[in-house]
């Protein structure tokens, strides 16, 4: 691929987003810096990256960060035209036009008409894991810091027992709220998590491995606290068969604690 020319860039993304109010223009000039900045060693530079099930130019990062530096401003400063143009870059379909919208969509403000809507919809049909990983992490990370109860909210409708595909999304957006140094407030997050820890399928025994983890991580007290109450009052078997299962996966601290847990459990069941 190219070298990255940083000064050419920045002129460049400057241009581009001077056409911040004009979807249409806009994805044309991105097109064109993309296609300047695409892995030649696929063929034409519009192709099918090799991680992801979009087609992508798989520029630098470099590149994409520069344009997303440039615009993060203006979508803070004006949501509608923001969202208007994050609903253009998806619909244009290829990884970085996706990437880009899911990374303006953290910048809008938390209150703009139809921005949870728009993430819930589009992490429910995205099939690409990048790209829902960063609809799960940046397209929330202002909602998450200055709201969270709001964000609580939202996930507590992603935890719908009607919708369980959503589950998962619930919990890889969580985590980051967890793992963020400035929360502390773990008490509505357990209320959260208690019923679906409970009633957790087998078939997510990863999941909820990555989500102890991240709860551990952030308050090994409060956590085995909580895993106690948890384990010991669900009713269904299934929960310590499921923390068996990703026992090596915890961390070593609290793998005896977590098996001493179900064995209890199963004793007085």
């Amino acid at each position: 691929m190219p070298a990255v020319d940083i000064a050419r860039l920045k002129l460049q993304a400057a241009v581009l987003v001077e056409k911040f109010d004009q979807p249409s223009a806009f994805l044309k000039h991105l097109h064109e810096i993309l296609d300047a900045y695409a892995d030649r060693t696929l063929r034409m530079g519009r192709v099918a990256s090799p991680v992801s099930v979009l087609p992508a130019y798989r520029v630098p990062q470099s590149v994409m960060r520069q344009i997303e530096m440039e615009l993060g401003p203006l979508a803070a400063t004006f949501p509608e035209q923001a969202m208007a143009l994050t609903d253009s870059l998806w619909k244009d379909g290829f990884l970085e036009s996706r990437l880009l919208a899911a990374t303006l969509l953290g910048r809008i403000h938390p209150e703009t008409v139809l921005l949870l809507e728009r993430i819930t919809a589009w992490v429910s049909r995205t099939r690409d894991d990048q790209l829902r990983l960063a609809l799960l992490s940046t397209s929330l990370v202002r909602i998450r810091r200055e709201s969270p109860s709001i964000f609580l909210q939202l996930l507590r409708g992603w935890f719908d027992p009607a919708i369980p595909k959503m589950w998962g999304n619930a919990i890889h957006a969580i985590i980051p709220l967890l793992q963020d140094p400035n929360y502390d407030n773990l008490p509505p997050v357990f209320n959260l998590l208690s019923p679906v820890i409970k009633s957790i399928p087998s078939i997510m025994q990863d999941d909820l491995a990555d989500l102890i983890n991240a709860l551990y991580a952030a308050s090994p007290v409060e956590t085995t606290y909580f895993l106690r109450q948890v384990i010991i009052s669900a009713s269904s078997p299934t929960l310590s068969v499921t923390i068996r299962r990703i026992l090596p996966q915890l961390p070593a601290t609290l793998r005896p604690i977590a098996l001493e847990l179900v064995r209890q459990k199963t004793t007085k069941g």
